[in-house]
């Protein structure tokens, strides 16, 4: 199954306290923080969240 690379590339600093809640669901706590994912629906619609905090990579 594919897997998603999701980094933290901006700050959460001004931005709305759902968006923090979907960083920290994620587990991205600060500034440059990476995590890999499976690629569920879920992750993505998280991620499709945050998109202007966040960079996704698909990996193998």
């Amino acid at each position: 199954m594919a897997r998603l690379k999701i980094t933290q590339t901006k700050s959460y600093i001004g931005s709305k306290q759902n968006h923090r809640d979907t960083l920290r669901s994620l587990g991205l706590k600060k500034l440059g923080d990476t995590v890999v994912k499976e690629d569920r629906p879920e992750f993505r619609g998280m991620a499709h969240t945050v998109r202007h905090l966040v960079t996704v990579e698909e990996v193998d």
